[in-house]
């Protein structure tokens, strides 16, 4: 499950040349001038939203395509994670390549004036239906609570926050899916009593929701952060972030629709108890994109999140390797939280947290993915190794 490799102390003086370096099977080498390096293919674009903001610390981006083909992304952003000034933050993408600026567009301040963080935003869209943007607000994640907001001008403008009733809390870090008979499945998951994941149901456009779980029951596998993937053959898979006895990504199926799920289990890829994201491809395809660590691994940065992967399946089951997108073995500096799209023109979308300072934009073309077998949960680095990141 660990990387078979010993890590070399690259110097910093290095990165300010620009050298890209391979570390691989105990050795290290340096790319050529030129030469594209293997963990960059399919990659179309790489940028930040900002590079300057007037809030220090961001996390947990989210990512949709309008109908008008911009972009809208958002994020938490204020002082630190779970400081009352964090707010949602909303950027846009406009047609002509450029990102707006950052702005708030909700706060956790209450009735009373008592000030509260918001957490983990997640844009989607239900056919038909306004835009909806839902984020959690409270002190931490055992006390926090779901609202949403909507928007029927592509993100210019926004409701008033609504307060989501009863055991429901909406998705808590990745985008629902719509079926093809319009219901809306949403994963989420409850951390008050032990980790537990479940699924909030809606058949009509998602004004109201049935909750469905728990999914697992907290202690024998802990699991929190569903994607959701679904099949040719109609059934949907659930991949959870879990806690750091269980070092592996959890899984659940379900064959009707979302009504009752598997028993859940661990897959064979790792998990360092951070957030990752997937998507069904227009081709049928999955991609993951998740930190192929554990959180204690020697050499993977901070608690695991100094690597971003990129995996590929045809069945859900059997992963290949498709790209490292960031990697940096310091501490404090971590790749983490991505979000993951497919936009009306193929192309792959991802966003994700940058060091906590940055939200890093990265456009994929799938069709340009060049990708091998990961067997028995080792990346094969041989074929796409690590290379240290120069953006620092």
């Amino acid at each position: 499950m660990r990387y078979q490799v010993k890590f070399t102390k690259i110097k910093r003086g290095f990165r300010a040349l620009g050298v890209a370096l391979l570390i691989c099977n105990g050795f290290t080498a340096q790319a050529q001038p030129g030469e594209p390096a293997k963990h960059r293919a399919g990659i179309v674009l790489e940028e930040f939203l900002f590079t300057k903001a007037d809030f220090p610390s961001c996390h947990s981006a989210t990512i949709v395509e309008l109908l008008n083909k911009e972009l809208l992304c958002t994020y938490f952003g204020g002082t630190h994670e779970r400081h009352p000034d964090v707010e949602i933050r909303l950027q846009r993408k406009k047609l002509d390549g450029t990102w707006t600026r950052p702005v708030s567009v909700a706060d956790g301040i209450q009735p009373d004036g008592e000030r509260l963080p918001t957490w983990n935003p997640v844009l989607f869209q239900p056919e038909g239906e306004d835009l909806m943007l839902y984020y959690k607000v409270g002190p931490n994640p055992r006390e926090w609570w779901g609202e949403f907001i909507t928007s029927k001008d592509n993100g210019h403008t926004w409701s008033e926050p609504r307060k989501l009733e009863g055991k429901l809390l909406g998705p808590i870090k990745n985008k629902p899916i719509q079926l093809a008979d319009g219901t809306i499945l949403s994963g989420s998951s409850d951390e008050n009593d032990g980790w537990k994941a479940h699924i909030e149901r809606s058949t009509d456009g998602g004004k109201s929701w049935t909750f469905i779980g728990p999914l697992n029951d907290g202690e024998r596998i802990s699991a929190i952060q569903p994607a959701l993937l679904t099949h040719a053959d109609g059934s949907i898979q659930m991949l959870s972030r879990s806690n750091t006895k269980g070092e592996r990504i959890a899984e659940t199926w379900s064959r009707d629709g979302g009504l009752t799920w598997s028993e859940m289990t661990y897959g064979t890829l790792p998990n360092n108890n951070s957030g990752l994201d997937a998507v069904t491809l227009k081709d049928g395809r999955h991609l993951l994109i998740y930190n192929h660590s554990t959180r204690s691994q020697e050499g993977m940065g901070h608690k695991g999140r100094g690597v971003l992967n990129l995996a590929v399946s045809k069945d859900g089951k059997a992963w290949e390797a498709a790209l490292v997108l960031d990697y940096l073995d310091e501490p404090e500096k971590q790749y983490s939280y991505p979000s993951i799209i497919q936009t009306a023109d193929g192309l792959v979308h991802i966003v994700y947290t940058w060091h906590r300072e940055r939200i890093k934009h990265v456009v994929i073309n799938p069709k340009k993915l060049e990708t091998f077998p990961i067997k028995d949960g080792q990346w094969p680095l041989e074929n796409i190794p690590l290379v240290v990141s120069t953006e620092q």
